[in-house]
């Protein structure tokens, strides 16, 4: 259990578990899926070295990532994430189960993979162990011989037509009974979901390091003539990393 140090909303002088300072009300109040982002960043914007972001963060922002994936429904990320980081099934602790399961949700978060070409390893632990089926959300045009493939081993989701297209995957993750969805990348994914306006937060690990090639959380060309509003609503401490908590200010939820 990580024990950080609020700064905002309320300071708080004593060290408090991160896991429930995370247990913020997420709800946009039409019913759709809240959509939250995590990221880890040095100082210096890298979001990554050789190709993994695992080098970036440290224990806290380890306790971060389970921490956010304890509250979400279902866990997304792009093809080639999965692919890089080596993503298995979740695997919560027995303890997140049970709080899961008293909140009356699924006690583990199935993993969703967005992906158009559909170039997955099928014979992976993501496909193989996973508790609860892997959802993959493709396209209608994917190859249909690798689409019969996947849905051997996985829930198939049909989110665009020669893209996978944002409002679209996140409708149909919500009609799936997903209330909150944790994006984790990458971050041509990231910048695809700001763009099509359904991202509700952006939770930002923020480490006391530097990389000298400070490479970009999101990727892609600016889509918005007007930044976005964002309100930082929970800013923690711990041993120098800031763990940040922005929603964007159109949908403004949850306090302590």
């Amino acid at each position: 259990m990580l024990l950080v140090r609020r700064l905002l909303p309320t300071p708080a002088e004593n060290v408090v578990p991160l896991d429930e300072q995370l247990s913020i009300e997420r709800d946009r109040g039409d019913g759709s899926p809240w959509v939250a982002i995590n990221m880890v960043a040095t100082v210096d914007g890298a979001f990554a070295l050789g190709g993994v972001s695992g080098p970036i963060g440290g224990e806290g922002d380890h306790a971060m990532f389970l921490a956010l994936r304890a509250a979400a429904d279902v866990v997304v990320a792009a093809a080639g994430t999965v692919r890089a980081e080596g993503y298995g099934p979740a695997r919560p602790a027995a303890e997140v189960r049970a709080r899961r399961a008293s909140a009356g949700r699924t006690e583990v978060p199935p993993i969703c993979v967005v992906t158009r070409s559909l170039d997955l390893d099928l014979d992976s632990p993501l496909f193989t162990e996973a508790q609860v089926p892997t959802v993959v959300a493709t396209t209608a045009t994917a190859d249909p011989r690798r689409r019969a493939a996947v849905a051997e081993v996985a829930t198939v989701l049909e989110a665009g037509d020669d893209s996978v297209e944002p409002a679209r995957l996140v409708a149909a993750l919500g009609e799936m009974g997903h209330r909150v969805v944790l994006v984790e990348g990458g971050p041509a994914l990231d910048a695809q979901l700001i763009a099509g306006g359904v991202v509700d937060e952006i939770s930002l690990t923020v480490t006391p390091k530097v990389a000298g090639d400070a490479m970009r959380n999101v990727l892609g060309e600016p889509s918005m003539d007007v930044p976005a509003e964002l309100d930082l609503t929970h800013v923690w401490n711990q041993d120098g990393e800031l763990y940040l908590r922005y929603v964007w200010a159109a949908t403004s939820s949850g306090g302590e």
